[in-house]
C-alpha cells in the first residue's frame, strides 16, 4: 500500500474506531504532527511505523505489508564501522590523557611525533564515532541531538588542529588554552547530554541517563576545576553512547516492529 492510499486508509481506520488523532497518538507513541502528515500523505513512514499504527487500530498487518521494501530494515554497513571506531577511541582517549599529562610534565622531553599520532587516531575514532550518530538520528530523529553532534564534530576539527598546529610549530604550548579548550569541549558535552535527554519513551529511560551524565560531565569540564571529577562520568557517558549505538543498530536490523518509535522525541 503507498501514499495517498495508505494516508486515507489509516484516517478511515482511526475514525471507525471513533478515535481522536491524539489517542492515537497515546496508543503508539508517536506525535499528532507525523500522524497528520502520515494520513494527508505529505511523508512515507517506514514499515515498522506503519505496523505500530496498524497494531494500535487493530488492522491486520499481513493485509498491508506488501510494497514495503526490506531494504528498509538494513543496517547501513556504515553503523557497524562506526561502532567499532568509537570502541577504538574510547581506548585510545586515556592514552592521549595519559600523554598529554606527560607532555605538562616533561614538555620538549616528551615524544611529540608519538604524541600528535595519537591525538590523530583518537580524533579520526571519534570523528568516525560522532558521524555514526549523525547517520543514526535519521532512523531516530531528534534535532536537538542532531545540532549538538555537528556542533561536537566542528569543535573537535578545530581544537584537534590547533593541539598538532602546536606541537609541530612550537609557537605556544597545550598549556597556553588548555582550559579554554577543556571549556568548550565542556559546552559541547553539555549540549550532547541536553540532546540525549529530549529522548522520549525509547528504551525505557536510559537515554535520559545517558544524558545527565554527559550534562554532568560537560558541566563539571566547564568549570575547569572539575575536570578531574568530570572524567567518571564522561567515561560512563562514552560507554552509554555505545551501548546506545549497538541497541539502536539491532533495532534497525530487526524485521519485527521495534519498541519504539521514532517519532517518539522532542525536537
Amino acid at each position: 500500500m503507498k501514499q495517498p492510499q495508505l494516508g486515507k486508509k489509516i484516517s478511515e481506520l482511526r475514525k471507525a474506531k471513533g478515535l481522536t488523532q491524539e489517542e492515537l497518538v497515546e496508543k503508539c507513541n508517536l506525535n499528532v504532527r507525523t500522524i497528520q502528515r502520515i494520513e494527508a500523505g505529505e511523508v512515507t513512514p517506514r514499515s515498522y511505523t506503519v505496523k505500530a499504527l496498524f497494531e494500535a487500530l487493530e488492522y491486520q498487518w499481513e493485509e498491508a505489508k506488501n510494497g514495503f521494501a526490506d531494504e528498509e530494515r538494513k543496517v547501513p554497513a556504515y553503523l557497524y564501522f562506526a561502532f567499532a571506531a568509537g570502541l577504538v577511541y574510547f581506548f585510545l582517549a586515556f592514552f592521549e590523557i595519559g600523554m598529554e599529562y606527560e607532555w605538562f610534565e616533561g614538555g620538549a622531553k616528551a615524544d611529540s611525533s608519538a604524541f600528535i599520532g595519537v591525538k590523530i587516531g583518537t580524533f579520526l575514532t571519534y570523528a568516525a564515532f560522532i558521524y555514526g550518530w549523525i547517520r543514526l538520528e535519521s532512523f531516530i530523529p531528534n534535532f536537538v541531538l542532531k545540532i549538538a553532534l555537528w556542533t561536537m564534530l566542528g569543535a573537535n576539527v578545530i581544537w584537534y588542529s590547533v593541539d598538532c598546529y602546536s606541537l609541530l610549530s612550537g609557537k605556544f604550548s597545550l598549556e597556553d588554552y588548555y582550559l579554554v579548550k577543556m571549556s568548550a569541549f565542556g559546552l559541547c558535552y553539555t549540549f550532547l547530554g541536553i540532546g540525549y535527554l529530549t529522548y522520549k519513551k525509547l528504551w525505557s529511560n536510559i537515554p535520559q541517563i545517558v544524558g545527565a551524565l554527559g550534562l554532568i560531565a560537560g558541566i563539571l569540564i566547564f568549570s575547569g576545576i572539575g575536570v578531574i571529577f568530570g572524567l567518571i562520568p564522561l567515561t560512563l557517558f562514552e560507554i552509554g553512547q555505545l551501548g546506545l549505538m549497538i541497541w539502536a543498530i539491532n533495532k534497525i536490523g530487526r524485521t519485527s516492529s521495534p519498541d519504539y518509535s521514532p517519532e517518539s522525541v522532542s525536537a
